[in-house]
């Protein structure tokens, strides 16, 4: 089986700054999650750093929140991968 990477190649985390809830707080994705958020952010038409803040929330009220990353990563696999 042959698997071709994705458009543009893989590529490795960007760090940016984000600031939630008054705090200003870096996050390391990959490109190809900084942009599918900031496509989510903008159907809803929201702020990238107010979507992160949802998220962010949401990922705190479990028993055992990840990291934010792994979170921001997580929702948008979940809100936009097809269903099986």
């Amino acid at each position: 089986m042959k698997v071709d990477p994705p458009q543009g190649g893989f590529r490795g985390p960007v760090k940016r700054s984000v600031t939630i809830a008054g705090h200003q707080t870096s996050i390391s994705l990959e490109p190809i999650f900084w942009d599918a958020l900031e496509a989510a952010a903008a159907a809803r038409a929201l702020p990238l750093s107010a979507l992160i803040a949802a998220i962010d929330h949401a990922r705190i009220q479990g028993d055992t929140p990840p990291n934010l990353a792994s979170a921001l990563r997580t929702w948008l696999l979940a809100a936009y991968a097809v269903p099986r």
